[in-house]
C-alpha cells in the first residue's frame, strides 16, 4: 500500500542521490588526475573511501526501506 510506495520513493531518491554523488566524486578525481598525473596515487585511496561511504548510505536507505515494507506487512 502506501508504505510500499513510500519505501520505493525513498530508495529511488537515495539511489539517485548516491549516483549523483559518486559521479561528481569520480569526475572531480579524474579532473585532478588529468591536471596532475603524478597525484593519481594520492587521490586514489581517498576517492575509493569516499565512494564506499556514499554507497554505504544508499545501502542504509535500502535496509530502512526493507524494514518499512516488512513492518507494513506485519504491523504487530
Amino acid at each position: 500500500g502506501l508504505m510500499g510506495f513510500a519505501a520505493a520513493i525513498g530508495i529511488g531518491i537515495a539511489a539517485f542521490g548516491g549516483a549523483l554523488g559518486q559521479g561528481r566524486a569520480a569526475s572531480s578525481a579524474l579532473d585532478g588526475i588529468a591536471r596532475n598525473p603524478n597525484a593519481a596515487d594520492k587521490m586514489f585511496t581517498p576517492m575509493i573511501l569516499g565512494l564506499a561511504l556514499i554507497e554505504s548510505l544508499v545501502i542504509y536507505s535500502f535496509v530502512i526501506s526493507i524494514l518499512i515494507v516488512l513492518w507494513a506487512a506485519n504491523p504487530n
